[in-house]
C-alpha cells in the first residue's frame, strides 16, 4: 500500500485491488481510524474513498457500524460486465462510423506501440495502455451522452479490469483481442467492431470472474 501523499484516487485504486485479488476479504472490517494511518492521511480522503468503492459496489457502509469488504457473487460481476459489453460495442460500432482520420491513426498507431509491453510483460505499462485504448473508443463514438455513462459503468468494474492482467497469457490475449476491434474501425466497418468489443469485453468477464467472492484464492503478481 502506497502512503504518505496519497490521494483518494490512488486510495480507492489501492484498497479496490486488494479487495478483488482476495487480500481484504468479504465482511472484513475498513476501519477508517487503521487506514488513514497506513495512508499517512486524515480520515476525510478515508471516508471519501470508502464512498466510492461502496458506489463501486466493493464496499458496504452500514449506519453506525463502519465499512465492511461487500461480498461480489459471479452473478452480479456477469451482470455488469453483460452491461459493459453492450455499452463498448455501441462505442465500437459508432468510433468505426464516427472517428476522424486523425482518431483512427492515433488508435492504430498506439495499437500497435503497445505490442512491446506485451512482449516484455510489461503488465501496469500495458494496463495503462488499455485504459487509453478504451477511452479512445469512448471518445471516438462522439455521443456525450453514451461516453459518461460507458465511464461510469467501467469504473465501477475498473478493479476486475485490472485483475485481469495477473492471469497467465492475459496480456497477449486482450491485444490479439484489441486487433480484431482496430481492423474493423479502420475499415468502417461498424457492424464487425461492435461485435469484436462486444466479444472482447465477454471474455474479460470470463477471465475475472476468478476474482468474485465465490470461489476465488488470493491472487498475488507473478503467480502462475
Amino acid at each position: 500500500m502506497i502512503r504518505s501523499g496519497t490521494t483518494v484516487d490512488q486510495m480507492v485504486r489501492a484498497i479496490g485491488d486488494r479487495i478483488v485479488t482476495g487480500y481484504l476479504r468479504p465482511g472484513e472490517k475498513l476501519d477508517e481510524t487503521s487506514l488513514a494511518a497506513r495512508f499517512d492521511v486524515s480520515r476525510t480522503p478515508v471516508r471519501e474513498a470508502l464512498g466510492q468503492l461502496s458506489a463501486m459496489g466493493l464496499v458496504e457502509r452500514r449506519p453506525n457500524r463502519g465499512a465492511i469488504v461487500a461480498v461480489v457473487t459471479q452473478a452480479h460481476l456477469a451482470s455488469m460486465f453483460e452491461s459493459m459489453a453492450e455499452l463498448e460495442a455501441i462505442c465500437a460500432r459508432f468510433s468505426a462510423e464516427r472517428m476522424t482520420s486523425s482518431e483512427r491513426r492515433g488508435l492504430e498507431i498506439e495499437h500497435q506501440a503497445s505490442a512491446r509491453m506485451v512482449q516484455l510483460a510489461a503488465e501496469e505499462d500495458y494496463e495503462h495502455f488499455n485504459t487509453e485504448f478504451h477511452s479512445r473508443l469512448y471518445r471516438g463514438a462522439h455521443n456525450e451522452h453514451i461516453h459518461d455513462l460507458t465511464v461510469m459503468t467501467r469504473s465501477r468494474l475498473a478493479p476486475f479490469r485490472r485483475a485481469q492482467f495477473m492471469l497467465p497469457g492475459r496480456l497477449a490475449k486482450s491485444w490479439q483481442e484489441h486487433e480484431l476491434i482496430v481492423t474493423a474501425i479502420m475499415r468502417g466497418d461498424g457492424v464487425a467492431a461492435g461485435r469484436a468489443a462486444r466479444d472482447h469485453v465477454s471474455i474479460v468477464s470470463q477471465a475475472s470472474a476468478v476474482f468474485a467472492a465465490d470461489g476465488r484464492k488470493p491472487v498475488r503478481r507473478g503467480a502462475a
